[in-house]
């Protein structure tokens, strides 16, 4: 038994078995060598002591790590709910999820170069911002796959849902409902926000409702979808319906407009993007898009599997059908 220290160690765990510390080192590190029988006495003994693998030193020395790096935005509901999925396959595949969250005082520059540092063999980005020039130097180091967004980088696996589209089916069932101004609460300059505002553009203009057509400048947050509402509650002419963005950006806006006395949707329908957990509670029963996150997981992982332990080198492009969601939101 192990005395006067805090916790067993491997030599502990060797002396309990009557073998050297190498063994032991080689049944942790699940490296060929000992026998089937020394293995199980091996990982009984340390059942017993209470050892516990020192996972930083083992990987210092192993050639890998099975670790997958993913970069999310903490803030969005969406993202939790990507990583959630992603855990469940990497772990399924036999890999590991180091997250790292992006945060205003944690840009993804910062988030990237930690996961390396953690020797991650290949990051699965959500949503990033990153621009092409920085993508292809970042595929050269490790296999990447970008969810949630189009990029040209040839090096570069591409998990996405078509987002024109999606925006595109919100159109056309609220024009099924008679409306006709419809407004589009955008979510910035970025490459998913521009995709979603051009299906909005694109769907208006197939119903001969161009001259209707009206975006409002946003981002993808609660606070911009309340600065939107307080916009449009200060028209003479309103529109009977806005597609925001995202699901977030809608929830701003749909709160505002409750508080201000407006009925939703007998004066204005509200639809977001996403699907997110928020969309889904009863009091905000939100029409929405999915965009399959379970689907968009799966795919990411294997795309990672495929680089990292089939020797796939040709680039990977997945383009998933994004779901319209009806709810009470919209009428």
């Amino acid at each position: 038994m192990p005395t006067n220290r805090d916790r067993p160690t491997m030599q502990d765990v060797a002396d309990r078995v009557g073998v050297s510390k190498a063994l032991v080192s080689l049944v942790f590190r699940n490296a060929q060598g000992p026998s089937a029988e020394t293995r199980q006495r091996v990982l009984a003994a340390a059942d017993e002591l209470g050892y516990q693998v020192n996972r930083a030193a083992a990987l210092m020395t192993a050639k890998r790590t099975h670790l997958i790096g993913v970069v999310a935005n903490i803030r969005s509901p969406f993202h939790t709910e990507l990583v959630e999925d992603i855990v469940a396959e990497a772990d399924a595949a036999g890999y590991e999820v180091v997250l790292g969250a992006v945060t205003p005082t944690h840009p993804e520059s910062a988030v990237l170069e930690t996961l390396l540092s953690f020797r991650c063999e290949a990051l699965i980005l959500l949503g990033p911002e990153l621009g092409e020039t920085k993508l292809a130097d970042l595929a050269e180091r490790v296999p990447v796959v970008v969810v949630g967004r189009r990029t040209s980088c040839p090096a570069v696996d591409v998990v996405r849902t078509a987002d024109a589209r999606g925006i595109g089916k919100v159109v056309d069932h609220l024009v099924t409902l008679g409306h006709r101004r419809i407004s589009h609460l955008g979510g910035g300059s970025g490459t998913i926000p521009a995709d979603r505002k051009a299906g909005y553009l694109r769907a208006m203009k197939r119903h001969g409702l161009t001259d209707e057509s009206d975006v409002i400048d946003g981002d993808l947050t609660e606070n911009s979808g309340i600065a939107a509402a307080r916009l449009l509650l200060e028209r003479a002419r309103r529109p009977t319906a806005v597609v925001a963005a995202n699901d977030q950006s809608a929830i701003g806006l749909l709160d505002q407009l409750l508080r201000a006395g407006i009925q939703v949707p007998r004066d204005i329908s509200v639809a977001g993007y996403d699907d997110s957990v928020l969309a889904r509670l009863a009091h905000i029963d939100m029409t929405t898009v999915s965009q399959e996150p379970r689907q968009q997981a799966e795919s990411a992982v294997k795309a990672v599997v495929g680089r990292l332990d089939n020797g796939r080198t040709e680039r990977l492009d997945v383009v998933l059908e994004p779901r319209l969601v009806l709810r009470r939101t919209t009428g």
